[in-house]
C-alpha cells in the first residue's frame, strides 16, 4: 500500500503492527461463573482475519469497485468484512434492517449491489425477494454466529502481505443510509477522505487514546474503535431493538472490562442511568459517553455525574450526511445551559469544531444554487442550520434532486455546504442551539413553535416520560398540541389525563414558548427511529391527532 494512500482500512494496519499484542475485539459469548465469556482477539489476530476476509472474497469474484451489500452480524462478523472489503476497495452498503421490510427493499434495490455478504437469513431473503435483489451477482456466506472466524487462533497477518489497495482521498468508500426518521432513506456516499477526517477530529475533540475500551451501542461506530486503537467490547444487545436492552448485561460489561468510553442514545443511556440509579450502581472507570441520535433531556444530563464519577457525558451534533459537527459536555450544559433549555431557548448543542464553520440562514425551500443567494441571520436569530468542513459528504446515492436539495455549492470557495434539514441559533458565546427539525415545525396564526424549545418545558413534569408537539387542525386552523407519553403507559387510557392535562396547561402559562399550547393527547408509547430509539416521529403523530380519531384534551388550569 502506498504511504500515500488514504484507504482508511490502514490505520487498522498499522496499529496491529505497532501492538500486535493489544485486544482489539471481545465478542460475548455466554456466561462462566457468573463472568461474561468473551472470545478475544488481539489487533494481529484481527488483521488477520481482515486479510483472510479479503482474500475470499478475492476467490469468490469480488472487484475493487464493486458495491457489496452487507448483512451480518455485529462483533467479529462486520468489523473483518467491512475491513476486507475497504483494504480490497470494494465499497460496502450498510442498511438498518429494523427500518421495515419494504423500505430495506427498496432500499436494496435501489443501491444496485453486485454482491451481497450475508448470514443465511440475508441469502434466504435475497431468494424470496430476488427482484430487490436482482443486481447481486455474487453472494458470499457468512456465518449467523457472530464469534465465527475464518483463522486459526493466534493467527497473524503473513509478512509479505499486499494489504489495503492503495486510493486517493476522494475515492468512494461505502454507502451509508439514513434512518429515514423524517422521510424515506436515502444512501450517504462516503470517501476514504471523509472517514479521515472523522477519526481524526474523534479523536482531537474527545482525548480518545489508543489503548482504551470501547463498548459501541451503536455496531456502526464499532469500525471507530480499530482505526482509533481502542479495544471494542460487543454489547449483548439487538441492534433492531436498541431500547430492549438489558442494562444489568450493558453495566456488566461495562465494569468487568474497564470500559473507558461508549456511544450510545440517550435512551439507552437513559436506560442505564435508572439502573445505576436503582441498584446503587456508579461505573468509576468509565471516562466519556457520547450521547446522541435526539437531544440530550436535562435529567439524564444530571444523572451523568452521579453514574459516571470520573467522566463526563458529550453530546455530539451532526447527522450521517456530516459527522461531528459540534460538541457540548455535561459541565457547560449543567453550569450553564441547562437553565435556558428549561425556559424555551432549545437545546443547546455546544461549540463547533475548529474544522468546520456553520452558518444560519433565513429558511428556503427547494435547491439553493448558490450560497450568494442565501440570506445570513443574525445572532439569536432562528434559521437553517448549514455546515462546511472535511467530513460533509456531497452525494445521495442515486438521487440528484435529493442532493440539490440539501448542498449548497459556494461558487467563491469551491466548497459545498449541508443542510442540517435543522432549525436553530448560534448565541453571543458562539454555542450552536437546535430548536427542531424544519419540516416539524408548528406554523401557527402566532408564529412558529419549535419542539426543542417546547417539549422540554413539559418533560420536567414528574408523570411525563416524554411529548411531542404537533400541529392540531381544526377547521383549517392550525393549533399546536402535545402529544404526552406518561411515564405509566396505562395512564394514556385513564380517566386521570384530564387532570394531567390541567397540570400541564399551568405549566405552559409559565413561558412564552408554551403559552398558546392547551390541547394535550396522551398515548402509552411514542413512535421513535429504529437506529436510535431517541428520534420522535413527529410527523406521524401529526397523522395520529389528525386523521385517526385521537382524542385530545383542551385544558384550562382554573377549570
Amino acid at each position: 500500500m502506498s504511504p500515500l494512500s488514504a484507504n482508511i482500512a490502514r490505520h487498522l494496519a498499522a496499529h496491529a503492527s505497532a501492538h500486535p499484542a493489544q485486544a482489539a475485539l471481545k465478542v460475548p459469548r455466554g456466561r462462566k461463573g457468573g463472568r461474561i465469556d468473551y472470545l478475544e482477539l488481539s489487533y494481529a489476530e484481527l488483521s488477520a482475519e481482515v486479510a483472510a476476509w479479503r482474500e475470499r472474497l478475492t476467490a469468490q469474484g469480488v472487484r475493487p469497485g464493486d458495491r457489496a451489500l452487507v448483512m451480518v452480524r455485529q462483533g467479529l462478523p462486520l468489523i473483518a468484512v467491512v475491513f476486507a472489503l475497504f483494504e480490497l476497495g470494494a465499497c460496502p452498503v450498510v442498511i438498518d434492517p429494523g427500518m421495515g421490510r419494504e423500505a430495506f427493499l427498496r432500499c436494496v434495490a435501489h443501491s444496485r449491489p453486485r454482491v451481497l455478504v450475508g448470514i443465511p437469513l440475508a441469502r434466504a431473503l435475497a431468494w424470496v425477494f430476488r427482484r430487490a435483489f436482482r443486481s447481486v451477482e455474487v453472494k458470499v456466506a457468512v456465518s449467523g454466529a457472530n464469534t465465527a472466524r475464518l483463522t486459526r487462533p493466534g493467527a497473524a497477518r503473513q509478512a509479505g502481505d499486499a494489504g489495503a489497495r492503495a486510493c486517493v482521498a476522494h475515492e468512494t468508500a461505502a454507502i451509508l443510509f439514513t434512518s429515514g426518521s423524517t422521510g424515506a432513506p436515502k444512501g450517504v456516499v462516503y470517501t476514504h477522505g471523509q472517514f479521515d477526517a472523522q477519526v481524526r477530529m474523534i479523536r482531537a475533540t474527545y482525548g480518545i487514546e489508543p489503548g482504551e475500551v470501547d463498548l459501541p451501542l451503536l455496531p456502526l461506530f464499532a469500525l471507530f474503535a480499530p482505526a482509533l486503537g481502542m479495544t471494542v467490547v460487543v454489547p449483548e444487545i439487538d441492534p433492531s431493538r436498541p431500547a430492549q436492552a438489558d442494562p444489568a448485561k450493558l453495566v456488566q460489561a461495562i465494569v468487568q472490562e474497564g470500559v473507558t468510553t461508549s456511544f450510545g442514545s440517550p435512551t439507552l443511556w437513559g436506560n442505564l442511568s435508572w439502573h445505576c440509579h436503582k441498584h446503587g450502581v456508579t461505573l468509576p472507570g468509565l471516562r466519556r459517553v457520547l450521547c446522541a441520535g435526539a437531544p440530550v433531556p436535562p435529567w439524564l444530563w444530571d444523572a451523568s455525574r452521579r453514574f459516571m464519577p470520573n467522566g463526563r457525558m458529550h453530546s455530539p451534533y451532526g447527522a450521517t450526511e456530516v459527522l461531528p459537527v459540534s460538541t457540548i459536555a455535561a459541565d457547560e450544559v449543567l453550569d450553564v445551559t441547562v437553565r435556558l433549555t428549561l425556559a424555551g431557548a432549545g437545546a443547546c448543542v455546544g461549540r463547533v469544531l475548529p474544522e468546520n464553520e456553520v452558518r444560519i440562514i433565513a429558511p428556503a425551500e427547494g435547491a439553493i444554487a448558490d450560497l450568494a443567494t442565501t440570506v445570513a441571520l443574525s445572532v439569536g436569530e432562528i434559521g437553517e442550520i448549514i455546515v462546511r468542513g472535511p467530513t460533509v459528504t456531497l452525494d445521495y446515492d442515486g438521487l440528484p434532486e435529493a442532493t440539490a436539495g440539501a448542498k449548497i455549492p459556494d461558487a467563491a470557495t469551491g466548497a459545498t455546504w449541508h443542510r442540517m434539514g435543522d432549525l436553530g441559533y448560534l448565541d453571543e458565546e458562539g454555542r450552536l442551539w437546535f430548536c427542531g427539525r424544519k419540516v416539524e415545525a408548528v406554523r401557527t396564526e402566532r408564529g412558529p413553535l419549535y419542539p426543542a424549545q417546547v417539549e422540554p418545558i413539559f418533560e420536567t413534569h414528574d408523570e411525563v416520560r416524554r411529548c411531542a408537539l404537533v400541529a392540531f387542525n381544526v377547521g383549517g386552523r392550525v393549533r399546536p398540541a402535545i402529544v404526552v407519553e406518561p411515564m405509566r403507559p396505562e395512564q394514556a387510557e385513564s380517566g386521570d389525563c384530564r387532570r394531567l392535562a390541567r397540570e400541564l396547561r399551568e405549566l405552559a402559562t409559565r413561558h412564552a414558548a408554551t403559552s398558546a399550547i392547551k390541547v394535550f393527547f396522551f398515548k402509552a408509547r411514542l413512535p421513535v427511529d429504529v437506529r436510535h430509539n431517541a428520534k420522535i416521529h413527529r410527523l406521524t403523530l401529526t397523522r395520529w391527532v389528525n386523521e385517526e380519531g385521537a382524542v385530545g384534551f383542551e385544558s384550562d388550569p382554573k377549570r
